[in-house]
């Protein structure tokens, strides 16, 4: 093993190096990977020099998410404790479901989980787990609603016709779970927004007594902290009194900005979120950490055993079933994605969490700023906010976004709202500074600058 911790110690070094000097990488176009790298399998091993020039050649061809010149997905950013923590997690090679495998982790995941459910207000008996992203987080959300509104479906399958609700501007996951979970598509109805992209809820509960009226059962609201595009927050006050009055799980989707929670600045962006039955949020987001760690709580510690658990005398042998995390969790075998965070918020402690998050946002200040200064610009989106919209000089995002991935000059991705599409901008790394931002933009004018005739040519094409 000794040879192979020395061998990413060199490709490691190589990586960072590389960063360094030249932020993206050029990409490959998916039509030439395979004549360009030698990715197919074969009976023959090689040699060790050859695995070496290979690995380090298809480790420096890959998209470095970890620059100050990407800004394409909703993470970003290397947190080196974190990092650390994740590749010891590798070593350790835990898995997750009990006490007896897992040991002292199961508490690091625990603690977590904890700490959680004080910071937004829940009671000491509420619960929680890691998934592995934040669709399965909201998957299991909605499958605790659904066993909560009809307790025999997890024997008998689903009887009632029952409907969920989401923002028109969620995640695509709620769609997707419903047909997951055989409640169906059809039965997710999208809530209008208001012009600044929050679920209206007086158009909400008018769903709601429409879909009574129709002999339908609904079952679970989905809210959001932080929706895809725009990274607004739905009013969650608004939703819990709704939820209540109709008896309806209140779920919220914080896997995007859940994380203002750490934030005494921003957390009233959550106001109201000790009202919901679920919450989660995703620490390889505006945490930082690798990919993937996605923690969900609940109120609720009996309807989340309930839904997740299933006896298994070859499995769960010792221990009580609050150190036999598999009880808990959708999963049987899972790696431990505790340790990363945990090593991340034990190294700089809660403040620093905070710092992380109110960095984010005075970042996208300095866009939003930068923007408003300077006249070929349009602004489709105001703070509090991570996600930056804009467009530059009437060239259609979709094509500017696209040029500068494609020449490796910046990665930037483009989203729309009320018929408009535009370039988005999002400052979730903390490790970069105002000059980042700034420097953004002058490598977006520049380019443009040079190639601003076939970025024409290109539209009206």
């Amino acid at each position: 093993m000794q040879q192979e911790l020395d061998l990413f110690r060199r490709i490691a070094d190589r990586l960072l190096s590389e960063e360094k000097r030249e932020g993206v990488v050029k990409p490959i176009p998916a039509a030439a990977l395979w004549n360009t790298l030698n990715l197919q399998l074969s009976p023959e091993g090689l040699s060790e020099t050859e695995f070496e020039k290979l690995l380090t050649e298809v480790v420096l061809s890959t998209p470095r998410t970890a620059t100050s010149k990407f800004f394409n997905q909703l993470f970003g950013g290397r947190t080196p404790k974190a990092t650390l923590g994740d590749l010891l997690a590798v070593m350790l090679n835990n898995s997750m479901y009990t006490y007896k495998v897992a040991g002292p982790q199961v508490g690091v995941e625990k603690a977590i989980i904890k700490e959680i459910v004080s910071l937004i207000g829940y009671p000491s008996t509420a619960d929680g787990t890691i998934a592995s992203g934040g669709s399965m987080s909201n998957l299991i959300a909605m499958l605790m609603a659904r066993d909560k509104k009809d307790p025999e479906a997890r024997f008998k399958g689903n009887r009632k016709r029952l409907v969920a609700y989401t923002s028109a501007a969620s995640h695509y996951s709620i769609a997707k779970n419903a047909a997951f979970l055989g409640i169906g598509r059809d039965y997710v109805r999208n809530i209008p927004t208001d012009a600044t992209g929050k679920m209206d809820p007086q158009a909400l509960s008018a769903q709601i007594l429409s879909d009574k009226a129709a002999g339908l059962e609904p079952f679970f609201i989905n809210g959001t902290a932080g929706t895809t595009v725009l990274g607004v927050f739905d009013p969650i006050d608004p939703l819990a009194d709704i939820a209540q009055a109709h008896e309806l799980w209140l779920h919220i989707d914080g896997a995007y900005c859940g994380s203002v929670i750490f934030s005494t600045k921003y957390k009233h962006l959550v106001s109201g979120l000790h009202r919901a039955d679920s919450f989660n949020l995703n620490a390889h987001k505006m945490m930082g950490t690798p990919l993937t760690c996605s923690i969900i709580v609940t109120r609720h510690k009996k309807h989340l055993a309930d839904s997740l658990s299933n006896e298994a005398e070859y499995l769960y042998q010792t221990d009580g079933d609050d150190f036999n995390l598999g009880k808990t969790s959708l999963q049987c075998g899972r790696r431990n994605d505790a340790l990363k965070f945990w090593s991340l918020w034990k190294a700089i402690g809660t403040k620093g969490l905070e710092a992380m998050v109110d960095r984010q946002f005075a970042l996208a200040e300095t866009a939003v700023n930068y923007i408003r200064d300077h006249k070929d610009y349009t602004l489709y989106s105001d703070l509090p906010s991570i996600s930056v919209c804009f467009n530059y000089k009437d060239i259609p995002a979709k094509t500017l976004c696209t040029a500068l991935y494609e020449e490796g000059e910046l990665m930037v991705g483009f989203g729309s709202f009320a018929n408009e599409t535009f370039v988005r901008l999002v400052t979730i790394n903390a490790g970069n500074q105002e000059q980042q931002i700034l420097d953004f933009f002058a490598t977006m004018e520049a380019f443009v600058s040079k190639h601003e005739a076939a970025l024409k040519i290109t539209t009206e094409v």
